[in-house]
């Protein structure tokens, strides 16, 4: 073999070739489809939901029901009827204000945090405005946290608090939101509830009645499995001690009758269970509704006692029993959603500002190799280069780990640029230094690197913390400026210490340099 070839490949600069044709070539075929956009840049869809502030207080007085009947039954006080969960607070009836009066004391002496007003026999329970403060607050988060677990394969939709109590949804590239604001408007709220009666119709189901529901109950229609299916109404209490926030796990599986039915499969975790025992052991042998999102999807007789694990049935289709498994192991909205905004976002500021972006880069990226000849020369020329094999790093890192590109992003990409060409100065400025101290050109290169090397990584780790720091506590665009910035700063370091340094040696001993062009 040559020796010059030999030079060549020990040098190591040889891979540094390759890996870039593999990287043009990768980015050439699969690059624009696995580097997202930004909604800034294509434009799509804003959602604004607001979380209802009395879906927070129903849930969590209404959790607090089988609570307050123990305390009061250990207390021997009995009410008149069953608690009313109304949507400002839970009310109690009992027999005498006597009555009431001891309970207040009663449910004061355990729940000390809580309001409580008394009207005759009457006693209310209310949450007071710093509880239900943080009880929104939490319910918004909560919500947040459950819509991104819903579309963790989307990596694009961006998903923010705004306010007190909304939430806004960026689905970026999306004409039709149609079928995200479906996924999105599914609160996924699963209730187990002991039919108490049902009917043909609603009107049949109140006439019973004399027009008039008992207290603490509710009409829930029943699902139709066909366009030309009757539905089924059914009189189902309102507070029930079992629903799917209890859920530890729900997957798609075979089962039914013979097996061979596409059935949703649940497991409770250990609070949920002791609740679905309870329920199912005392009440065996009467029918217990499966309410999904205020419809009743199944009702079947309670056979035996039931503790961690059960299943959905009623012939689901594949893609209906993967997405209603998707929404109940997400989770239910911990408090349920308006839509009160949607907007439509044209993509055309998005182009100009790509257009423009652009621009701006190739002016920089011309203007900084101008700069590098008239300063550095021909070092200058490989600064360029090493600029170059950056941005590409850059895009390729992107596409592999599927980020999304926003304007913000690509003023981090320019950001890159401008610390690319700062390590270069600082290295050619040390190799500088060590050539006027005598040294030889091989050893004033390997004196520049290192002693760069500690400069260059303290000021690009500060930067990359202070990026991580914007990422975490960022929203949207600031977290495009981070993710471009954190990327490129790593994309430096590669190409700033061990490309340029390559590049060099390759030079040095491809042509047998006997003075450096610095």
């Amino acid at each position: 073999m040559n020796h010059s070839v030999q030079r060549v490949l020990s040098a190591g600069f040889t891979v540094w070739v390759i890996l870039a044709a593999a990287m043009c070539g990768y980015l050439y075929k699969s690059g624009k489809k696995d580097i997202r956009f930004g909604i800034d840049l294509v434009g799509g869809t804003y959602i604004t939901l607001q979380v209802q502030q009395n879906d927070v207080i129903k849930n969590y007085l209404g959790d607090k029901i089988a609570a307050f009947e123990s305390i009061l039954k250990s207390a021997h006080i009995e009410m008149d009827g069953k608690p009313i969960l109304a949507h400002d607070g839970l009310i109690f009836k009992f027999l005498s204000t006597n009555t009431a009066h001891e309970a207040e004391s009663v449910l004061k002496s355990e729940e000390k945090f809580l309001k409580y007003d008394l009207d005759g026999a009457s006693l209310k329970v209310t949450l007071p405005d710093a509880t239900l403060s943080k009880l929104l607050s939490d319910a918004v988060e909560a919500n947040i946290e459950i819509l991104r677990s819903r579309f963790s394969s989307l990596s694009e939709i961006h998903i923010s608090k705004q306010g007190a109590s909304q939430i806004v949804v960026e689905l970026p590239n999306v004409s039709d939101p149609h079928q995200a604001k479906a996924m999105i408007g599914k609160s996924a709220v699963l209730e187990f509830k002991l039919v108490e009666d049902s009917a043909a119709s609603r009107e049949t189901l109140l006439a019973k009645y004399d027009g008039e529901l008992p207290e603490g109950t509710v009409i829930v229609p029943g699902q139709r499995r066909g366009a030309f299916d009757e539905a089924t109404y059914y009189l189902l209490p309102v507070y029930t001690p079992v629903s799917g926030k209890y859920f530890k796990n729900a997957y798609v599986d075979f089962g039914g009758q013979f097996g061979t039915d596409l059935v949703v499969h649940f497991e409770f975790d250990p609070e949920g269970g002791k609740r679905f025992y309870e329920l199912t052991s005392e009440n065996i042998g009467k029918p217990l509704a499966i309410v999904l999102d205020d419809e009743v999807i199944q009702v079947a007789i309670i056979q035996a006692a039931i503790s961690t694990k059960g299943q959905i049935t009623g012939n689901h289709k594949p893609d209906e029993a993967t997405t209603l498994s998707k929404l109940l192991k997400s989770g239910a909205f911990k408090a349920k959603v308006d839509f009160v905004e949607e907007r439509q976002i044209g993509p055309t500021l998005g182009q100009e500002a790509i257009q423009k972006g652009l621009i701006s880069c190739i002016i920089g990226l011309v203007l900084l190799l101008l700069f590098g000849i008239m300063y550095y020369r021909l070092c200058g020329v490989f600064s360029f280069l090493t600029l170059v094999y950056n941005i590409v790093l850059l895009l390729m890192f992107m596409a592999l780990l599927h980020a999304t590109l926003t304007l913000p992003g690509i003023a981090g990409m320019i950001l890159t640029v401008g610390m690319a060409i700062d390590s270069s100065i600082l290295i050619y400025e040390r190799i500088k230094e060590a050539l006027r101290e005598g040294r030889s050109i091989s050893v004033a290169v390997d004196d520049g690197f290192s002693e760069a090397m500690w400069v260059i990584l303290d000021s690009n780790i500060t930067t990359f913390i202070v990026a991580t720091v914007l990422y975490f506590f960022g929203t949207g665009p600031i977290q495009g400026f981070a993710v471009t910035m954190m990327i490129g700063i790593i994309t430096t370091l590669l190409t700033g210490l061990f490309f340029l340094k390559s590049l060099f040696k390759f030079y040095l001993r491809f042509f047998n340099v006997q003075k450096l062009s610095i």
